[in-house]
């Protein structure tokens, strides 16, 4: 049997070539291989590898470790062959080209199984959002396929990540005030977002605001309805309100009117994440006339410094004369239904005794009398 027809017939060991090497002598030549470039890659396959050699017009059949790899482009000289590798597990496998003319010496090339890369993050953006969630943010980086997204430690929704893995989306599940973590995580790692993200409340709304008036004096109780009212504080003409309380969900706040000028004035509601006005404002109306039902003891010295008492209602705020001179020493107790104070000195006899208050004034039955 003649050279040429054990050459096409039967593999080739390495070294021995009839009629010399694959790339000498007379036409036809026989398949050679000399080198792989690269000699190694991914045993996910799909890199570009060179195959060096001689006699390889026409491959139409090249194999890693028996496994066939997608033959890219052929030299019309023969001297070389481009594949893209097949996929397979990692170690040394035997590359081998096939041509009409037979199959090739083999060469060595190993497969190597590469550790993926834990996520980095470069940024996020927007690093700020409501407490109540649902901003759609973005986070871009590398090796972010296969991520999930926590902020203080709850889960991030609608999730989506680009074929690259350099861009992450999806929107802020809700949160505490305040700067919180975010961590993202992949099968091969986790990375912590510098910087976090913010959580800021949403400004307070104040829809309506019952009754809308109520007496100068002050201590009318109010209701605002409204939301995002937790933590807020109430001004009336810039003063603040008394006893000011918020129901759990921040839909109701509750207190007590400051004393304010006649007329209507601005109702202020603030909290951490900002101010609102309330519509219409607040309007103060004279409170109603003090109400004296007694005035005890009814007589004391002329030379005045005598200590009384004068009991009624709405006597918030009030002042005290006796025969046109101010008592001194005045004062009035929460719920303005008792006035204490020292007379002054006046003439012997009975004298008026007149009760003012921003409502009105009256006069006490009976008077009193110095002796």
């Amino acid at each position: 049997m003649s050279d040429v027809i054990q050459q096409q017939g039967n593999p080739q060991a390495p070294g021995s070539w009839p009629g010399g090497n694959g790339g000498a002598g007379d036409w036809p030549r026989y398949p050679r291989l000399h080198d792989a470039i690269p000699d190694s890659g991914p045993a996910a396959g799909g890199n570009t590898v060179l195959l060096t050699g001689s006699g390889l017009q026409g491959t139409s059949l090249v194999t890693f470790g028996g496994v066939p790899a997608t033959i890219v482009t052929l030299d019309p000289y023969g001297n070389s062959v481009t594949v893209l590798a097949p996929a397979h597990p990692a170690g040394t496998v035997q590359v081998v080209a096939t041509t009409p003319r037979g199959t090739s010496n083999p060469v060595s090339y190993t497969y190597t199984v590469t550790t993926p890369s834990g996520p980095t993050v470069t940024s996020l953006v927007p690093n700020t959002g409501s407490t109540a969630g649902g901003t759609a943010f973005a986070i871009v980086g590398s090796n972010l396929t296969g991520a999930t997204v926590t902020f203080n430690g709850v889960a991030a929704l609608g999730v989506s990540i680009n074929a690259a893995g350099t861009v992450l989306t999806g929107t802020t599940p809700p949160g505490p005030a305040g700067n919180v973590p975010v961590v993202v995580t992949t099968p091969a790692g986790t990375t912590t977002v510098a910087g976090g993200f913010t959580y800021t409340a949403p400004p307070p709304v104040a829809a309506s605001l019952s009754p809308s008036s109520g007496s100068a004096a002050g201590g009318t109780a109010f209701v605002i309805t409204g939301s995002n009212l937790s933590g807020a504080s109430v001004t009336f003409n810039g003063v603040a309100a008394t006893g000011v309380s918020v129901n759990a969900s921040g839909t109701a706040l509750v207190g007590f009117t400051p004393a304010g000028p006649l007329g209507n004035v601005p109702v202020v509601v603030t909290t951490p994440a900002g101010s609102a006005t309330v519509a219409g404002g607040y309007t103060y109306t004279p409170p109603p006339p003090p109400v004296v039902t007694s005035l005890l003891p009814p007589s004391g010295s002329a030379a005045g410094g005598a200590t009384f008492v004068i009991t009624g209602s709405d006597l918030s705020g009030a002042s005290v004369t006796f025969n046109g001179v101010a008592a001194t020493g005045v004062s009035v107790n929460a719920s303005g239904t008792a006035l204490v104070g020292f007379t002054p000195a006046g003439p012997l006899g009975n004298v008026p005794v007149v009760v003012t208050t921003l409502g009105g004034s009256t006069l006490v039955a009976g008077g009193y009398t110095y002796v």
